[in-house]
């Protein structure tokens, strides 16, 4: 069976470094892929079968909302699940991203407790 392919997506490499070694700890194989803003990650998206999308909501080009618009606006990633990794706190960003068609929201520091209860609610 292959490894699954998870997209982390944050302007921050230090960020992105975290989010990978937060979630290699929860013993999923898996690949991974990184872009440093939507912009990025749509070509990414376009280039290879992702299975899950990680993704920071403040980035330059194509913020974390905006990304979340197009690709739930495109059929085939209808179904794709997309968590939110940010630290948007506010009850009204969950709200708007959930609305947008985000699968779940971790707020940052991203921590494994966190990480294994949203892994956990989706098929992956």
């Amino acid at each position: 069976m292959s490894n699954k392919t998870v997209l982390v997506v944050d302007d921050s490499r230090i960020m992105r470094n975290i989010v990978k070694n937060t979630f290699t700890s929860l013993n999923i194989p898996c690949d991974f892929v990184e872009a440093g803003n939507g912009k990025e990650a749509l070509f990414q998206l376009e280039r290879q079968s992702v299975n899950l999308v990680l993704l920071d909501w403040n980035m330059p080009e194509l913020s974390g909302l905006d990304f979340l618009k197009q690709v739930r606006a495109m059929e085939k990633y209808k179904t794709l699940p997309i968590i939110m990794v940010t630290s948007e706190a506010a009850r009204y960003n969950v709200i708007e991203a959930l609305k947008n068609g985000a699968t779940d929201y971790i707020i940052k520091p991203v921590n494994e407790k966190s990480f294994r209860e949203k892994i956990s609610k989706i098929e992956f």
